[in-house]
């Protein structure tokens, strides 16, 4: 793939999408492992961020289904583009250089127009979410969507039955695919190649699309790793978030050429 890159000087970016082995996700995590430990303090600082972010997300919305999916569309829209951050730490290693917190904003500074675009794209799938949501407790469960009143002091999840709960929250699944499927490649390539928002995704898509058996392996790792961060309060994210957020550099590393 061949694109033209807007950023001060166009020139052309020939993009090739490598193939790699299904096992090849573990290693990534191995790796994102030893960045992690590379500077624990900076790792743990943006993981900390991440844990305070989730926190402030269940106290307001840890008391019914909607909202309980506003939180996890929260962390769809937050772990993606915070993980420049990493994915700069992880860059700079790669080129043997030093990676402490104010070095490791350079990620965010040096193509900031993109990743804001790329975060308002994400922003767009979380408005979606809760439109279809609406429509969805409103048209299938006949049921109206809570306001902040029954959220916080009633709670509402004891009228939906099982069924109506694995529904809803299949819609937020198809969400969370579409984020993931957009999302393997996107801020480490706009970090490293300077692309555009819509490069990124499509180069994404691409790699995903390539290589279907090691996706499958690398979105249940997520899944799994993310669903273990979650258990013990969010805690455990303060140290799964840096190491997916480094294994996400090497995930580019190895797939986009």
């Amino acid at each position: 793939m061949t694109a033209t890159l807007a950023t001060g000087e166009a020139r052309n970016l020939h993009i090739d999408i490598a193939r790699i082995s299904v096992g090849r996700p573990l290693a990534w995590l191995q790796l994102g492992w030893q960045d992690t430990r590379r500077n624990w303090l900076t790792s743990l600082g943006y993981g900390a961020l991440i844990v305070a972010f989730g926190w402030t997300l269940l106290i307001f919305c840890g008391t019914h289904p909607y909202y309980v999916a506003a939180a996890i569309s929260g962390f769809l829209l937050v772990a993606p583009v915070a993980s420049a951050g990493f994915a700069e730490m992880s860059r700079r290693y790669s080129l043997g250089q030093s990676a402490t917190f104010d070095e490791s904003m350079d990620g965010f500074a040096r193509n900031y127009g993109p990743l804001l675009w790329f975060g308002a794209i994400l922003a767009l799938c979380a408005i979606a979410w809760f439109a279809i949501s609406a429509v969805m407790l409103d048209s299938v469960f006949h049921i109206p969507a809570p306001n902040m009143e029954e959220t916080l002091y009633r709670g509402f999840i004891d009228t939906l039955n099982r069924s109506q709960v694995e529904a809803y929250f299949a819609v937020g699944g198809i969400l969370a695919l579409f984020v993931f499927v957009v999302s393997v490649v996107s801020v480490p390539l706009i970090i490293a190649q300077h692309v555009t928002a819509g490069q990124a995704m499509l180069a994404s898509l691409r790699a995903v699309f390539s290589n279907i058996p090691a996706m499958i392996v690398w979105s249940a790792l997520i899944l799994l790793l993310t669903v273990i961060g979650y258990a013990p309060l969010l805690l455990g994210l303060l140290i799964i978030s840096p190491i997916l957020g480094h294994a996400t550099w090497h995930a580019y590393r190895e797939m986009i050429r």
